[in-house]
């Protein structure tokens, strides 16, 4: 199989990275509901599949707490606190990514155009592999959202859907989680 610059994703090499799905924040951006269903959707396959999860939370005293249901599906995992606008900024974020040995970041949240996309950048300067799943990153205006994703497939991330991200983790039919991962791909 084919691992160079465009590869497939693999679970053994994926970490995904929910940003800052806050509620102050999200009923701000375009299409916010279908963002933060398919955050929860790869929440819950991760953790089906043994993908680590971390989360941030841009400024929680002013932006709130990560919604629900995506908080809830998170259960153990890391929620970071940060001021920077690219993840990376984050205390901890950099060391636990180092510690988890993945090379692969999948991204869903919120803005695509500021921290999602200064995160991916950034990922992208450190030797990681971006992956951004469209419906699961918004901006208050479609065009910054856009424009963001053109921007990050220039500069290298891979632009990419929730339901691509959770069927390559799975790569066959055969895979016992198929049926659950399957299940919450269908409630889209």
């Amino acid at each position: 199989m084919a691992e160079g610059v465009f590869g497939r994703m693999r679970r053994d090499d994926s970490v995904l990275l929910v940003v800052d799905i806050q509620e102050r924040l999200l009923p701000a951006m375009d299409g916010h509901e279908e963002v933060a269903a398919a955050a929860d959707r790869l929440v819950r396959a991760a953790g089906l599949l043994g993908v680590p999860v971390l989360c941030t939370e841009q400024y929680p005293r002013g932006l709130g707490a990560t919604v629900d249901p995506v908080r809830t599906s998170l259960g153990p995992a890391p929620i970071l606190e940060k001021m920077t606008f690219s993840c990376c900024g984050a205390e901890g974020l950099m060391g636990r990514l180092a510690s988890l040995g993945r090379r692969q970041v999948v991204l869903a949240g919120i803005e695509t155009h500021v921290c999602v996309m200064q995160t991916a950048l950034d990922l992208l300067a450190a030797g990681y592999r971006p992956f951004v799943a469209a419906d699961g990153v918004s901006s208050r205006f479609a065009a910054d959202r856009q424009t963001a994703l053109d921007r990050l497939r220039q500069a290298g991330a891979v632009v990419t859907t929730s339901e691509s991200v959770m069927f390559e983790w799975l790569e066959t039919a055969a895979a016992a989680e198929f049926k659950a991962v399957s299940r919450i791909v269908r409630e889209r």
